[in-house]
């Protein structure tokens, strides 16, 4: 066994980041696995008493998010809590980085009040992606609020920006919106370095990509649009969201 680490309770919560979307696992409450699963069973791995929970939805806004689950969070008592939220905020036409970074250090203060190990993400690069590569700006001012208020109360902040592997398209879902099983694995190696914690995830050792004609690849950005980007921006439009009648995968130890 691996040198123990001081965390036995870990409890995440936000959107569909932390619930583990791109991530199929059939086997896994929910049916999606993610990066917080596995930085969870490396954990558990190196204690003898160890306890997780997920109480991330998808598609959850950062006052959602502040109503609805860290009071749940706190209940159950955590020495080590994750926490990202924002991104749906972020990406809507319109929104303030500064407002939802504000609400964020609300967030944050609460969770540090029984001296929890806080962990918060900036957002990733996302200048090379379609349509959301738009917000990058946005992103990047929110980032520096995180920075600020990880300063302010002693939390972790695990720098997605600075991941620059998450650049490659083979980090993503189909649906460019979310991280596919590589994606979440190489993130989850982050988090636990970040933690100082060792671990034996494989890390990411692509091949080069295959050269992509002009013509497959307006093909597939057209099957993209069809596919994930229509849909997505209909229910923006209906004000519906993805995790309507969710409940968290993991609720409890």
């Amino acid at each position: 066994m691996a040198e123990q680490h001081p965390w036995t309770r870990y409890v995440a919560i936000g959107d569909s980041f932390s619930e583990g979307i791109g991530d199929p696992e059939p086997a896994s409450p929910g049916g999606f696995r993610g990066w917080a699963d596995r930085v969870a069973e490396v954990l558990s791995a190196q204690t003898a008493d160890f306890a997780y929970a997920n109480l991330a939805i998808r598609g959850r806004l950062m006052q959602q998010i502040f109503d609805q689950q860290i009071e749940p969070a706190l209940e159950l008592h955590p020495n080590l809590i994750s926490i990202s939220a924002g991104g749906n905020n972020i990406i809507r036409p319109g929104s303030d980085p500064d407002l939802i970074a504000a609400k964020l250090d609300e967030a944050v203060g609460r969770l540090r009040q029984d001296g929890a190990t806080v962990v918060v993400f900036t957002g990733p690069d996302i200048g090379m992606t379609p349509v959301l590569g738009r917000t990058r700006g946005k992103v990047a001012i929110f980032n520096e609020n995180i920075h600020t208020i990880a300063l302010k109360h002693d939390a972790v902040v695990a720098d997605m920006w600075a991941l620059r592997e998450l650049a490659d398209p083979r980090m993503w879902a189909p649906d460019r919106l979310h991280f596919s099983p590589i994606g979440h694995n190489t993130i989850a190696r982050m988090v636990l370095d970040t933690l100082g914690v060792a671990n034996e995830l494989e890390p990411f050792s692509p091949d080069p990509l295959p050269a992509v004609s002009w013509r497959q690849a307006r093909a597939d950005d057209l099957d993209w649009a069809r596919t994930h980007l229509v849909p997505w921006m209909i229910r923006r439009i209906r004000r519906r969201s993805s995790g309507d009648f969710i409940t968290p995968k993991r609720p409890g130890y």
